[in-house]
């Protein structure tokens, strides 16, 4: 294998301004994610609104700019009025998605709340699987107006006198899948999301809505889904969204070090079907991409106590691959900043998240964190592509797979230069050579490197700094030529400075 990737950094390959909105995650009443997660009323670090300060601090420390809310499945079931009001007097239910009991302890205005806290803007969704129209434009209502009318003055008599004004709005979710309750068609869900659409615009006409995709590009239905419903919703909404999840089969490593190849071909075919949509309706409108679910995911997915409270579910202990994967990702995420402009790992906190908590006890980072804090710390700015030449390995699924995947930011405000980039092979380091003539008056501040000598070690609550980033990476800047060794299996940000003249 030949032990040098290349790379070139000059201003010709930008690629877009990065919606910082990428850098988003996703909350919902699944599992522990919300109860014994954010939300802990007797928890040692919890407030006066009963929500964790240890987890809040390491949110703020995320960065994180959006965050999707209330689901996911849950949504398609759920009445958002159960939520709000006096929580003595709001009703406990069965929930049919997880087969749990939702307490509704936690709601609209706590989760909005707790967004102020976090420093986050809301994406909130509506269910289009049990109700429709006149509960979305009555929840827009209580949420955006300033009052004098039935919902806004509820919102109001509820503590919270001024309007929410939440401007992202998804409509619905997963509305092609079968396991989603009021699953539909993609006819039946296109002229449903359409007119939902239009009344909530109504009401508020500043609204940013996303329309539902697929689940998935191996969903039986998909790329024609995306083609059906746009042709009902284009003029109405704003973005489409798209989920996928990657899973590690046994003794298949180096596929799925390679799975963001997988997510990459989805961008480019639904971008693909909005521009034909666009060219067809001959339309001045362009849709951007809402990335609203990505991560990796293999565990369980059953919940094994049913008609309980935040059963634990999906709290898979992600490993030094699982972080690289994951690093993937977020950098053709990046690469695509040009169309894709919203997007959230999913999901947040306990449930295949990046935050693990103990009821009552410590809360830590798992691996998968520390890619998303680089990059949403760092990766502000402009995208700029590497024109990478790497070295290649062989796999069935995706043929010729390069060992070295990486994107540059380029932050004018802060002059600076950030170069993400990870090692997909399992044996040896790569050397990366960079063409930098353009950035000759930059300075190495630091190469940082998460990796680890077994690949598979994760943290525990018992061990939360097992695997960790560390700045040990041996990158450096001379005349123009920049230098890197990139250790097997691993996820490295070398952060470049203007010197001051």
């Amino acid at each position: 294998m030949p032990e040098t990737a290349k790379i070139t950094l000059h201003p010709e390959l930008e690629i877009a301004e990065i919606d910082p909105r990428v850098y988003g995650s996703f909350v919902e009443h699944l599992g522990r994610g919300v109860y014994e997660g954010i939300y802990e009323p007797d928890h040692p670090t919890a407030d006066e609104e009963g929500f964790r300060g240890d987890v809040l601090a390491l949110i703020k420390e995320l960065g994180l700019t959006i965050i999707r809310y209330p689901g996911g499945n849950f949504v398609s079931g759920y009445n958002w009025e159960d939520g709000v009001g006096p929580i003595e007097e709001r009703p406990r239910k069965l929930e049919l998605a997880f087969r749990a009991i939702e307490t509704n302890h936690f709601g609209l205005n706590e989760f909005m709340s707790w967004c102020k806290k976090a420093d986050t803007q809301p994406m909130y969704a509506v269910n289009l699987g049990t109700r429709g129209i006149d509960a979305a434009r009555n929840v827009v209502e209580y949420c955006n107006h300033p009052g004098g009318t039935y919902w806004s003055d509820l919102r109001i008599s509820h503590g919270v006198k001024e309007p929410h004004r939440i401007k992202t709005w998804c409509l619905g979710n997963e509305m092609d899948g079968p396991w989603q309750i009021g699953h539909k068609t993609a006819e039946e869900y296109g002229r449903l999301a359409q007119e939902t659409a239009k009344v909530m615009r109504q009401v508020d006409k500043d609204l940013e809505l996303v329309v539902c995709g697929s689940s998935g590009a191996g969903m039986p239905t998909y790329p024609e889904w995306e083609a059906t419903v746009l042709d009902h919703t284009y003029e109405e909404i704003d973005y489409v969204s798209l989920h996928s999840y990657f899973g590690h089969e046994k003794g298949q490593t180096k596929n799925f070090l390679a799975k963001s190849i997988t997510m990459d071909n989805m961008i480019k075919t639904v971008l693909a079907i909005c521009d034909y949509t666009k060219a067809k309706k001959r339309s001045k409108k362009t849709i951007n991409l809402s990335f609203d679910e990505w991560n990796v995911w293999f565990s369980d997915r059953a919940n094994k106590i049913p008609w309980s409270i935040a059963p634990a579910w999906g709290e898979q202990m992600y490993t030094l691959v699982d972080a690289v994967v994951s690093g993937s990702l977020m950098i053709t995420l990046i690469k695509h900043s040009d169309r894709v402009t919203i997007a959230c790992q999913s999901e947040l906190l306990n449930v295949i998240a990046p935050i693990m908590t103990l009821k009552g006890g410590i809360s830590w980072r798992q691996t998968i964190y520390y890619p998303l804090l680089h990059a949403s710390v760092y990766g502000r700015g402009r995208a700029l592509n590497l024109n990478i030449e790497s070295p290649v390995y062989h796999d069935n699924e995706f043929d010729a797979v390069p060992y070295i995947d990486g994107v540059a930011t380029v932050d004018d405000e802060n002059a600076t230069l950030t170069i993400f980039a990870v090692n997909r092979s399992l044996e040896e380091a790569i050397t990366l050579e960079g063409d930098a003539r353009d950035y000759a008056d930059y300075v190495v501040l630091e190469h940082i490197v998460l990796t680890a000598e077994d690949i598979m070690s994760g943290n525990t609550a018992d061990h939360p700094d097992n695997v960790v980033p560390q700045s040990i990476g041996q990158a450096s800047l001379t005349d123009g030529k920049l230098s890197a060794i990139l250790p097997r299996t691993s996820w490295n940000v070398i952060r470049l400075k203007k010197k001051k003249i």
